[in-house]
């Protein structure tokens, strides 16, 4: 077999000497990786042969393997070196990769409809698929043995954990090393003055011939026209040195030029605002600083505060709202329960695929509530996919087993089923009977306690539970009744059409009722989907438990025009809100005015990289990720006065004066990898709340430089309503003669900003953390006295 090689043609020593040198490379990054030595691991590193599943006659042989850099992999048409010609995958010129970061999940099995579709029941144990974050099709694979499968999959696994539990240092140490590597073009472990401008150029800074030539002739102090060893280390010195950040440990370093516990102290209090003692100083000079002498005598080098200054408890969001700390024991509908529409979409609303897929990413993104579209199938086995439009159908048995599977991964607490049902009264009592077998006793069947029950359960009480959303025969306090035996099959056309999606706008007007079968009737529970009569029918007739859907045309118009009446109805009932079916790209809605009014169930397109998704994944990043975040208590108040557009006085109004100056940038991607461009970014601060709080300011664009801009840019921003706040971070590349592109963002509730200086992770437009890139800022929030 064989191998395509690089010019110059490499003889064997030389080949066997690169062959060593990956290897060390490799076990570089696995004990970075805190994985040297793990069987997985080096699995992965050596590489197999895979069948990757296409169609039933697609069906072809791969050889996969794991990148010297562990984390990215690669793979070819076939196995190009045999196993007595060791080498890389350097030899081979470029090939396809994806990167462990994209990855979402592992499955083993047949779990995808590719697998299902176009393979037979004597694979399943060899077969496995790689889901990914973006928009980008699974990857259906079969290995050799059962035992291979799991070793995929298991090393797979535990690469994707361990890198999730790098520092943002480390990361920043790998990403620069793994930079090293590919400017490294003769893998000699040597860097010439041409090999030194190509990693510039990788790590995003336009350098100009003169400037490259400066720091190349500082670091080489042996005068030969290339760095090695200890000269390499001096320039990852001089290019990785944060100015910004000597200027401040500088200033509170004041014995000797270090910093002792009370210097320490002081830079905590002062800067940081932080309500800590002597002992707190120690305890982060003890663990933090790297130098085992200076840590001896109870001090802290630059370095240290460096170190301390990168770990999750110096981000810009409170270390506090990582786990939950709200209270979980208040009624269902006192939270905004994050929500998907359409979820089994995972494009376009008239054409894309449906998936199972969408329904495990929606998930894993901590949404609390999920929609299917019911319609009869074939073979008696109702399928799901959006009424009356080319996107393809999946089996409901399917998407079921896929939400138990995947539902309480990133949350404990419960998940909703919105069932908009187009079934007939025989495919609706098979889809009562997936659900009631395949979710077993973690669905809702029937009310908790033996009473009436009179108000919702709260999410701590339904934690690791099911509950449906749908239409119901009766009321349910029937079922405690002799009418629970009701025979009843009909439910109004006006009701259902109440919660159906551009139902208005594509389904045919035939039918005014629609039968309902009672065994998928008896297990809606909390919330029954009734039509929407106004707010003083719903406060006179309806129940706690039933619920209406809105459009968002309708419900913004509420929301502008009837917001404080809103706000009283969310506080007795649960609302769910939808896109408008003029959305057929799955654009998304602003969720912000929704919120303001109360409204807990606001549903948007997960599929689709939005603004509007931004701000919703800020909205839910509080609380442990659980997909639940308690509303302010004038939002759970019968009596409230609160109105978001007219913002009259009360205990709502806490005006704070936000002080933010966006310091630095460091290692910015490159927009697009292909081009040879290298950024020129501009930091956008954006607000979002109710209508007095909504503002926007932004820094000059830096020339030429995506590692390490700065601007020191100072903004004053004046927040009204805080607990309804949110803040965006972008980043965006500048572009004179075109619109600006988008290079990262982060949003986070102004509640869970910390004070001082920290740094501001970004995520890419998927909403997934960008691995070593980020913002320096410094944040003040100042009360108003006059208040």
């Amino acid at each position: 077999m064989q191998c395509i090689q690089r010019e110059p043609r490499r003889t064997k020593s030389e080949e066997l000497l690169h062959y060593a040198q990956c290897k060390k490379e490799a076990g570089i990054n696995t004990k970075l990786l805190g994985l040297d030595g793990d069987p997985d691991l080096q699995f992965l590193l050596s590489g197999g042969d895979l069948l990757k599943v296409r169609s039933s006659n697609w069906k072809k042989t791969r050889f996969y393997k794991l990148r010297e850099d562990c984390k990215t992999l690669w793979y070819e048409s076939h196995k190009t070196v045999r196993a007595s010609n060791p080498t890389c995958e350097s030899c081979f010129g470029v090939h396809p990769t994806f990167c462990v970061d994209d990855i979402a999940t592992v499955r083993q099995g047949r779990h995808t409809e590719g697998l299902r579709k176009h393979t037979d029941d004597k694979v399943e144990s060899r077969a496995f698929s790689i889901l990914f974050k973006s928009r980008r099709k699974n990857l259906d694979l079969i290995a050799s043995s059962e035992e291979e499968a799991k070793q995929w999959v298991t090393g797979l696994e535990k690469l994707m954990s361990n890198m999730g539990k790098l520092t943002q240092q480390q990361k920043t140490e790998h990403w620069i090393f793994n930079c090293m590597r590919k400017a490294d073009k003769d893998r000699n472990n040597k860097m010439c003055l041409k090999e030194l401008k190509s990693f510039m150029h990788h790590i995003n800074i336009e350098v100009d011939d003169a400037y490259a030539q400066t720091v190349f002739e500082k670091c080489d102090q042996s005068k030969c026209g290339f760095l090695d060893g200890k000269e390499i280390e001096h320039f990852y010195e001089i290019l990785t040195d944060r100015e910004e950040i000597g200027t401040i440990y500088e200033k509170y370093a004041k014995t000797g030029g270090m910093m002792n516990a009370e210097d320490l102290l002081n830079f905590l209090i002062t800067e940081q605002r932080e309500a800590v003692d002597l002992n707190h100083a120690l305890t982060l000079i003890n663990k933090y600083e790297p130098d085992s002498s200076a840590k001896e005598k109870k001090m802290m080098s630059k370095d240290g505060f460096m170190m301390y200054l990168h770990q999750p408890e110096c981000l810009i969001f409170n270390p506090a709202h990582r786990s939950v700390y709200q209270d979980m024991t208040q009624p269902l509908n006192h939270y905004f329960i994050s929500s998907s529409h359409n979820t089994y979409l995972m494009e376009d609303q008239l054409k894309g695929p449906s998936s199972t897929e969408a329904y495990i990413r929606a998930l894993l993104k901590s949404c609390r509530c999920v929609e299917l579209d019911c319609w009869d199938g074939s073979d008696d086995e109702p399928v799901i996919y959006h009424g009356y439009t080319l996107t393809s159908k999946i089996l409901f048995k399917d998407a079921i087993k896929a939400i138990k599977d995947y539902a309480f991964k990133t949350s404990e607490y419960p998940v909703i089923l919105s069932l908009e049902n187009h079934c007939s009264v025989e495919q609706q009592k098979i889809m009562a009977q997936h659900m009631i077998s395949i979710l077993g006793s973690a669905l809702v069947t029937k009310p908790l306690g033996d009473q009436i029950p009179t108000g919702f359960p709260s999410p701590e009480e339904l934690k690791g539970r099911f509950v449906i959303k749908g239409k119901r025969l009766n009321k349910l306090e029937d079922s405690f009744t002799t009418k629970a035996n009701s025979t009843e099959d009909i439910v109004s056309e006006e009701e259902e059409s109440g919660d159906d999606e551009e139902e208005e706008d594509q389904k045919p007007k035939e039918s005014k009722t629609l039968k309902l079968a009672k065994e998928l009737s008896d297990i809606v529970i909390y919330c029954k989907s009734v039509h929407f009569n106004g707010f003083e029918d719903a406060k006179d007739n309806l129940s706690f438990y039933e619920m209406s859907s809105f459009k968002e045309g309708k419900s913004v118009k509420l929301a502008e025009e009837s917001a404080n009446q809103y706000i009283h109805h969310n506080v007795d009932k649960l609302s769910r809100i939808y896109p408008a079916g003029m959305r057929t790209d799955s654009s998304n809605y602003n969720p912000v005015p929704l919120w303001n009014s109360g409204c807990q169930i606001v549903a948007l397109n997960f599929q689709t990289q939005s603004l509007e998704m931004d701000v919703n994944q800020g909205r839910f990043l509080p609380n442990g990720q659980s997909g639940y975040i308690l509303k302010p208590a004038y939002l759970r108040d019968r009596a409230s006065e609160f109105d978001p557009i007219t913002l009259t006085r009360g205990g709502w109004l806490q005006h704070k004066t936000f002080h933010v100056m966006v310091i630095s940038a460091q290692q910015l991607p490159k927009v697009n990898p292909k081009k040879t461009s290298i950024v020129d970014p501009l930091v956008r601060v954006e607000i979002y709340g109710v209508n007095s709080d909504v503002a926007t300011k932004e820094t000059e664009p830096v020339e030429n430089n995506g590692f390490n801009p700065s601007w020191n840019a100072r903004f004053q921003f004046d927040v009204y309503v805080p607990e309804l706040a949110l803040v965006r971070f972008v980043v965006e590349d500048h572009d004179t003669t075109s619109s600006n592109e988008f290079v990262g963002q982060y949003t986070l509730p102004f509640t869970s900003i910390q004070r001082g200086y920290h740094h501001v992770p970004l995520v890419n437009k998927n909403g997934d953390r960008l691995p070593s890139a980020g913002l320096f800022v410094h944040t003040m929030i100042l009360d108003d006295e006059s208040q």
